[in-house]
């Protein structure tokens, strides 16, 4: 059941270019997706040949990056994002990418449904912000550090776990506060969104405490 082909229900109407990591990243993102277009950067092997193709299919057709959630991952993602600002995110949880022995993390571990469930998130938000485009992006709305220390997401016990329950609800992955605040900015993110999502994580919390 974990790893079932996509059904037509579960198919996602993808053009952009995804980028990942690895071969065997790739195999896990076409059982989940279908047949999606993918390349991948042989980890740090990163060529300027692909660099220049992510940068041009960027603006030809959009590109996805969805690389693994560690120290490797994140220095790929950073390139690819000073190189080509207009790049979306797939973010996975290392929780999820973890395989069954606990000693490998990746993008070739995680289950289908996680996979489609994460490139669900991120092709919805895009749908919203084409339908959105000429509004107004209103700069109030931007989430600063005080909100994260007022509502308690950074210098209190229990501060790192509130975080990790709110990226994922939010679609940011698993962060320091720092990254925390970038990402949530990074995809604009509105402030009506946060506190929807603090709502959610504080009506879940109330669940099992009860």
């Amino acid at each position: 059941m974990k790893n079932q082909p996509p059904t037509d229900n579960d198919r996602l109407t993808l053009e952009e270019l995804i980028v990942v990591e690895g071969k065997n990243d790739a195999h896990a993102i076409r059982k989940a997706l279908g047949d999606v277009d993918i390349i991948w950067t042989e980890g740090f092997g990163l060529t300027e040949d692909k660099l220049n193709l992510i940068s041009e299919m960027a603006e030809r057709r959009g590109v996805i990056v969805c690389t693994d959630p560690d120290f490797v991952g994140r220095q790929i993602r950073d390139r690819i994002s000073t190189r080509v600002p207009k790049v979306k995110h797939v973010f996975i949880s290392r929780q999820a990418a973890v395989n069954k022995k606990g000693n490998d993390i990746g993008v070739e571990n995680v289950s289908s449904n996680d996979i489609r469930k994460a490139f669900k998130k991120v092709l919805e938000k895009s749908s919203e912000e084409s339908t959105a485009q000429g509004d107004n992006y209103d700069s109030s709305g931007i989430i600063k550090m005080e909100d994260l220390v007022d509502n308690g997401l950074v210098g209190q016990e229990g501060s790192a776990a509130k975080r990790h329950v709110l990226g994922k609800i939010l679609g940011v992955g698993d962060n320091n506060a720092k990254q925390f605040l970038y990402r949530v900015n990074r995809f604009k993110i509105s402030k009506d969104d946060f506190i929807k999502a603090l709502s959610l994580l504080e009506v879940d919390r109330s669940r099992r405490d009860g």
